[in-house]
């Protein structure tokens, strides 16, 4: 509920009062004699979803031009009219709807001073490129809290619908020059780390941690995900009730995959983190659509004629861009999305050949790790098998028979009909250990060499960014090694 103060100009007093009364409102008249502009204080409570139609019949009364309006949060109301005209507006639906002019002002609010929000939101990057590093999800979460991300996109959004230009081009500007410091300052952040000594990591092994695996090879759920944070800014916006934890929500479409552009940029493998970048753009363009559309449904539309014509025609257009650039880089995930569902069915069909073939010839299956190529629809180039033997036993040469099966049995979306797939089959010496034996050790580093995850590789995959290199078909190759394993 609200509380609404309007001075009332000289000459306007009977006409102001004929409003509240045809609207049914209470309302105490205090007489003005501080100024011969204004002949009287009005005073009157309205539900949330009144404060608008009751301004507007203000406005027709002429009151705006020559006065000013004071609307603030009020805790309780007792009075009978007041709760039947609270349940007239109920039964309109708009109850929760609060007016355009507290919409603009909370915008306005949430949009912080252009200082303070560079300075969050570089810090917000810093944090989470260190949770990122860390492995650590309450890390992430944290800088998830301080990122003044929500109030731009709102800014933005409610400038549109109530054509606001100065609001817009303030929450673009803001939205633009936030995302270029974040990935700035995450990239800052992990070159320090990795001059200094503390991000000793090669890139593959940054790639590999699971906060930062995650942001590598987005899909199409992550689509949904902005598109829900937009929505529920918007809502949470209209409706007065607090967006911190929206905030939150939308921060979580935006920091973790920006921070980790910069940690991509940092090692010199931006083309790792292509993924993370086009999921920075999707989900941009996905919470302005949404909030848009949700406010533009709700109602919101400028006050004069010419004004609602002028919104109409921006918000269309910008609608039309927005959703144009989110189609085509939706396209882009969901090419990610259907390469990462192929792979994982690769995978497994790769991993019961190897398998099968492993058990036709009394070996055991120590590891099978997969290499692609291509970028964002990824195929199989190479499947990397490391077999055991007993102690005292040539290891049979098996490399062709998994090739084969693996070409020739794949018909999956892949299309794999023709040799394309190399395997290479390392072979290391099993000595089961007694019961006094020391713990089982594991396979030297050397025998199953390290790979780079490339542009939306999985789990599991890797790549050495070879993809513009020709390639003939794919060989099959056996390699021995005097490498021991022992189990128990």
């Amino acid at each position: 509920m609200r509380l609404v103060q309007v001075m009332v100009p000289a000459g306007k007093r009977e006409a102001v009062l004929g409003v509240l009364d045809d609207e049914g409102v209470d309302y105490a008249v205090t007489d003005e004699t501080s100024s011969r502009r204004y002949a009287a204080v009005v005073s009157f409570p309205l539900p949330k979803a009144a404060v608008e139609p009751v301004l507007d019949r203000l406005r027709e009364a002429g009151v705006e031009r020559e006065a000013y309006t004071v609307v603030v949060a009020a805790e309780t109301v007792v009075s009978d009219r007041f709760e039947r005209l609270a349940a007239e507006y109920e039964e309109e639906g708009d109850g929760d709807r609060i007016s355009r002019e507290e919409l603009v002002a909370t915008a306005e609010a949430l949009a912080p001073e252009f200082r303070t929000y560079l300075s969050m939101t570089t810090l917000s990057a810093v944090v989470a490129t260190a949770g990122l590093l860390l492995d650590s999800p309450a890390v992430v979460v944290g800088s998830m809290v301080i990122a003044p991300l929500v109030g731009p996109a709102m800014a933005t959004s409610v400038g549109t619908v109530v054509d606001d230009e100065e609001l817009f081009r303030r929450g673009v500007r803001l939205q633009f020059l936030g995302g270029l410091v974040a990935v700035l300052a995450a990239t800052a952040f992990a070159a320090l780390l990795r001059v200094t000594g503390v991000l000793a990591l090669p890139a593959t092994e940054v790639f590999a941690i699971g906060e930062v695996r995650e942001r590598l090879s987005p899909d199409v759920l992550s689509v949904a995900v902005a598109l829900a944070a937009g929505g529920a800014g918007a809502l949470s916006l209209s409706s007065g009730v607090s967006s911190a934890l929206v905030g939150v929500m939308i921060a979580a479409a935006l920091v973790p995959p920006t921070a980790v552009v910069g940690i991509g940029l940092a090692l010199g493998r931006p083309t790792s983190v292509a993924g993370a970048a086009v999921l920075v753009l999707v989900n941009f363009l996905a919470v302005n659509a949404s909030a848009l559309g949700v406010l533009w449904r709700m109602g919101y539309r400028p006050t004069s004629l010419f004004g609602l014509n002028e919104a109409r025609a921006a918000t269309l257009r910008r609608a039309a861009v927005l959703v144009a650039g989110l189609l085509v880089l939706s396209a882009f995930l969901g090419a990610i999305t259907y390469a990462s569902v192929q792979s994982t069915e690769f995978e497994a069909d790769a991993r019961a050949t190897v398998e099968d073939v492993a058990a036709a010839h009394d070996l055991s299956v120590v590891s099978v790790t997969f290499d692609y190529e291509g970028f964002p629809v990824r195929r199989p180039s190479e499947v990397v098998v490391v077999l055991g033997h007993p102690p005292g036993e040539a290891p049979p040469r098996v490399a062709p028979a998994i090739r084969d099966r693996l070409n020739g049995a794949t018909t999956g979306p892949f299309g794999l009909t023709d040799p394309r797939v190399a395997v290479a089959v390392q072979h290391v010496v099993l000595e089961r250990a007694g019961a006094s034996t020391t713990p089982a050790s594991t396979v030297p580093a050397a025998t199953t060499p390290a790979r780079e995850p490339g542009p939306g590789s999985g789990s599991g995959s890797a790549s050495d960014d070879r993809s513009d290199r020709p390639r003939p078909p794919g060989p099959a190759t056996d390699a021995s090694t005097t490498a021991t394993l022992s189990v128990a």
